[in-house]
């Protein structure tokens, strides 16, 4: 190999070239001529497997097998296998050569007749108006006492983002929940519409008197997947916004006087003063009213006057300001309609 390269770079081939067509490298080449001497080929064949000095046989291998496959060892995992063989003075292999023998065998799969329960992601919603989803969950709020919170209840309008109920408790209980949400009921005047009410699957949603006041007024509810956070991600984002606002204070609240306080401030800068980025930077509270239309129309002109006024400074489309007709929750699933949501709470 070293003959041909040299007899190809006397021709005028370039070596690294020469190199290339026999599937060499350069610094190979180089250490070949280290020293000015022609050195031994130390390179590894291709087809050289190294076999580990620990590796277990075919037959110790067929061994685990036909003993894990055993009537008396079929429905359990490894990790009581070995300590069982170690009791009768047996020992095969250690637990993870087990596992690692079994997942090769496509045997890695759950040992017994129960099964581990299956959490399926919760069906897409979507809304085209207010007052037809609405997403709720309670938040920490910490206090001087140290180990002692107070619990912010939100629920919001997934459609406008406005927030349409709230309190500040000093405890957890479906009670409190049902009371908060019927208050929101009342106010925003939802009777006889179809509401849907995501949450996650803390006790207070699922308590029996918040299910009972939702079916007494007609709503469905809808719950996420446990300890899934992104299945409940409009109350989630509300949470950060609330805890990373400017005005959120420093110190722990002292009363649940102050907090409610506090809390009042931010909901009417979050409704009325807040420019949502996801609403094209409208506040919730005039989405809700359905102003965003009239707004983002006349944005809309302002733009298309200011490029015509001076067409050579805008190289591309102007923004856009046509505002979303439909907000989904955990899109990339099967739409829920009413009438599924009627079918699975009857």
């Amino acid at each position: 190999m070293i003959g041909f390269i040299d007899a190809a770079c006397t021709a005028g081939a370039r070596r690294a070239q020469a190199c290339q067509v026999l599937d060499l490298s350069v610094r190979t080449l180089q250490r070949w001529h280290e020293d000015g001497a022609v050195k031994a080929d130390g390179r590894k064949a291709a087809s050289a497997q190294r076999q580990p000095a620990n590796a277990l046989s075919e037959q110790e291998r067929r061994q685990i097998l036909d003993l894990a496959n055993a009537p008396a060892f079929a429905a359990m995992p490894p990790s009581q296998i070995v300590p069982v063989l170690a009791d009768q003075g047996r020992y095969l292999a250690s637990e993870s050569s087990f596992y690692r023998i079994l997942r090769a065998a496509d045997q890695l799969a759950h040992r017994g007749k129960a099964k581990p329960p299956s959490r399926q992601r919760p069906l897409s919603l979507q809304a085209s108006a207010p007052n037809q989803l609405w997403s709720w969950d309670i938040t920490y709020l910490a206090t001087t006492l140290q180990g002692v919170f107070f619990y912010l209840y939100l629920i919001l309008d997934v459609f406008s983002r406005k927030i349409v109920g709230w309190e500040v408790y000093a405890s957890e209980s479906a009670d409190q929940a049902a009371k908060v949400f019927r208050t929101a009921y009342l106010r925003e005047c939802v009777a006889g519409e179809d509401l849907v009410l995501h949450s996650d699957n803390g006790s207070p949603m699922k308590g029996a008197t918040m299910l009972a006041t939702l079916q007494r007024l007609g709503v469905m509810p809808s719950f996420s997947r446990p300890s899934v956070s992104n299945d409940n991600p409009y109350s989630e984002s509300l949470f950060k916004t609330l805890k990373y606002h400017p005005g959120f204070p420093d110190q722990p609240f002292d009363s649940l006087q102050e907090a409610r306080l506090w809390v009042t401030g931010f909901v009417h800068w979050y409704n009325e003063i807040h420019r949502h980025s996801a609403l094209k930077f409208v506040t919730p509270a005039q989405r809700h009213r359905g102003e965003d239309l009239a707004i983002l129309k006349q944005r809309q002109a302002v733009y298309e006057r200011a490029k015509d006024q001076h067409p050579e400074r805008w190289s591309g489309p102007q923004r856009n300001w046509e505002p979303d007709l439909f907000v989904s929750l955990n899109s990339g699933k099967t739409m829920n309609t009413q009438d599924d949501l009627k079918q699975k709470a009857a």
